[in-house]
């Protein structure tokens, strides 16, 4: 089983960025590694994911403005915020799949305000 330990959120202005970090406590060499972000009232939803060849994809309402990254020697995710928008604001979840396996995080609070 892996685990996996999001940080990096907290408060920051609208135009400001936040680094988001997910370690996590087995190998993630094979595993495809994205984030997710769930606002109050509203579903999770998917934000970028990143192969385990290291391929990213991202959702629209991000892309270009959000940067997926995996060091697996250090068996971490990240994700770059830059441009933030109240709109980001939202719980951020890491997520590991592989296979037949399906991890979460705890999750890591991003609020965008004045």
């Amino acid at each position: 089983q892996v685990q996996l330990v999001e940080s990096g959120g907290g408060l920051v202005q609208p135009g400001g960025s936040l680094r988001l970090s997910c370690a996590a406590s087995g190998s993630i060499d094979n595993y495809v590694m994205a984030w997710y972000r769930q606002a109050p009232g509203n579903q999770r939803e998917w934000v970028a994911v990143t192969s385990s060849g290291g391929t990213a994809t991202y959702a629209e309402s991000v892309k270009g403005r959000f940067t997926i990254s995996r060091d697996n020697g250090k068996r971490t995710v990240y994700l770059e915020m830059n441009s933030l928008k109240p709109e980001d604001t939202a719980v951020y979840y890491c997520n590991a799949r592989w296979n037949a396996y399906n991890y979460w995080g705890q999750g890591t609070q991003v609020t965008v305000s004045s």
